[in-house]
């Protein structure tokens, strides 16, 4: 039903991204909003200093990929066009990286029901000026997202994005909604040693974007049980801009110092810290690492695992394991679901 809005959309996220700033004339219509786009990639790192420049482009773009004809109408014939309903289903949306709420807000409109958004106060600028740019490119939009503010907003549904404290907070609150909680998940990357400079790379892309800070982003590496991180940290080092983010030195810093005072055997480069570790969750500037025999072995921890994970990075197959193409964790599909859960199944059968 609005798949031409969208397909609008990500031709606008694109031409905010380019330089040239020479707009196609079905854009001429969404100047103002293309230099709105504009003005907030370059200052978000001044609303929130994670939101550097660099990423809020990266975001943008992935986004606008996302949004291609060719997809949307795949998608469309996948789910049909949601008849328009009166159903509000509520998004009580993340904050970790720019944007993060924005497939939900799609599949959301894109069902044909209500949209209530419970922005971030760490990322509420953004988001805010794309609802607007949604309502500008297709009026009826206009009574179809909400922004929840002081007073609660009625809804039938909700979707809610949290830490794992907090999703179980959800669960009781929110029980007796139709609903989908969203707790911490982590992505992980399998190095086989047979990696050449360009996989290195690719997966750097995967572990430093958005300063690891994405449930996309890798946490930890699993490695053979004989590997030399050499070559890892020699082809990783087009990434140590990344130190120059005070946010993420003062991490980076943190951790040395804690992990150097307890002891602890690791690996440094001066923009990150590698702990061999069992964990999945790392701190901002470390990376974990674990040794693994083979891959049959990995495979079983994997799938153990599975709940706990967002998804796996690697060149090589591992068996019964979905994996992705290293440098593509960041950049997922609209056919793409959080936690793995259909969000327009759910949308069309519980709403």
């Amino acid at each position: 039903m609005f798949k031409e809005t969208f397909i609008t959309l990500g031709k606008i996220f694109k031409a905010s991204v380019e330089e040239n700033g020479v707009l196609s004339e079905d854009l001429l219509p969404y100047k103002n909003d293309v230099e709105n786009l504009k003005n907030i990639i370059k200052d978000y790192h001044n609303y929130n200093g994670w939101f550097e420049e660099k990423f809020v482009k990266m975001q943008l773009i992935s986004l606008a990929n996302m949004l291609n004809e060719k997809d949307l109408t795949a998608f469309e014939v996948k789910y049909g066009q949601g008849t328009l309903s009166e159903k509000k289903v509520k998004i009580i949306a993340a904050g970790n990286i720019p944007l993060v709420c924005f497939h939900d807000i799609f599949c959301i409109l894109f069902s044909g029901k209500k949209c209530v958004i419970k922005f971030s106060q760490k990322d509420k600028l953004l988001p805010y000026l794309v609802t607007e740019i949604l309502k500008h490119i297709n009026p009826e939009l206009t009574d179809r997202i909400i922004e929840e503010k002081d007073t609660k907003e009625n809804f039938d549904a909700i979707i809610a994005t949290g830490s794992n404290n907090s999703s179980r907070y959800f669960e009781y609150y929110f029980a007796k909604y139709p609903h989908i909680i969203r707790h911490n998940r982590n992505s992980v990357a399998v190095i086989t040693g047979e990696e050449t400079a360009e996989d290195y790379k690719l997966l750097a892309e995967d572990i430093f974007a958005y300063y690891g800070l994405g449930c996309r982003s890798v946490s930890k590496i699993y490695v053979p049980k004989d590997y030399d991180y050499q070559e890892f940290f020699k082809n990783i080092v087009d990434f140590s801009f990344i130190i120059n983010n005070s946010k993420y030195a003062d991490n980076y810093d943190y951790n040395k110092a804690i992990y150097l005072m307890a002891e602890n055997k690791i690996l440094i480069n001066n923009f990150l810290i590698l702990k061999e570790d069992e964990n999945l969750s790392s701190p901002v500037g470390v990376l974990f690492a674990e040794r693994y025999e083979n891959l049959e072995e990995l495979s079983k921890k994997l799938t153990f695992l599975t709940e706990n994970l967002q998804c796996v990075v690697s060149k090589t197959q591992i068996p019964n394991v979905e994996t992705v193409k290293l440098g593509s964790a960041q950049t997922p599909s609209v056919f793409d679901f959080a936690d793995g859960v259909d969000t327009m199944e759910f949308l069309k059968n519980s709403v």
